[in-house]
Formats: structure tokens, sequence, C-alpha cells
């Protein structure tokens, strides 16, 4: 096995013992309702809502600009970009 899947299944283990150890019904109040729900769904909720946010925040982001693309379409008609200035230099 590898370390990435011990750490999973560890990490797996811990999450369902505090969510189990945390069942019984508790008041939370949801801007100016009470409303008594089990400490389980919140932890699992929190937990979800979390863990779609760290997916959308930690993929990959699209490249803003293809700069060889960019370089390739600019000097498509023209392969020498030397200017006489440039040649007279080098020579």
């Amino acid at each position: 096995m590898s370390l990435k899947t011990i750490i999973i299944i560890v990490i797996t283990v811990l999450l369902t013992t505090v969510l189990m150890q945390n069942t019984e019904q508790v008041k939370f109040t949801i801007l100016f309702t009470d409303v008594y729900l089990s400490k389980l769904v919140v932890l699992a909720a929190v937990g979800l809502i979390a863990f779609i946010l760290g997916v959308i925040v930690g993929r990959p982001k699209k490249a803003k600009y293809d700069i060889g693309a960019y370089h390739d379409q600019l000097h498509k008609d023209d392969p020498d970009t030397l200017s006489d200035e440039d040649r007279d230099y080098i020579n």
C-alpha cells in the first residue's frame, strides 16, 4: 500500500469516529430561528462543503496566455526575424 492510501484510510477512520461520537441534538440559531439538529448532520454538512470548496480551489487553472502559439502566429509568414542592423552586428 502506498503512503497516500494509508493516510486516506487513517483520516477516514478518525473522521468517522468523531462523527459517530457527536450524535446528540443541539440547538443552532440560524438568522433568528432556533433549529435543533444533530451534531452529526452539521459536521457532515460542513465537511462536505469544505471538500467541495477544496476541490474547486485546488483544481489546476487554465493557461491564460499561450506565448508559444502567439509567437508562432506572429512570425508565421516571416521566418527571418532579424533586422538588417542585427545581421550586420552578427557578421
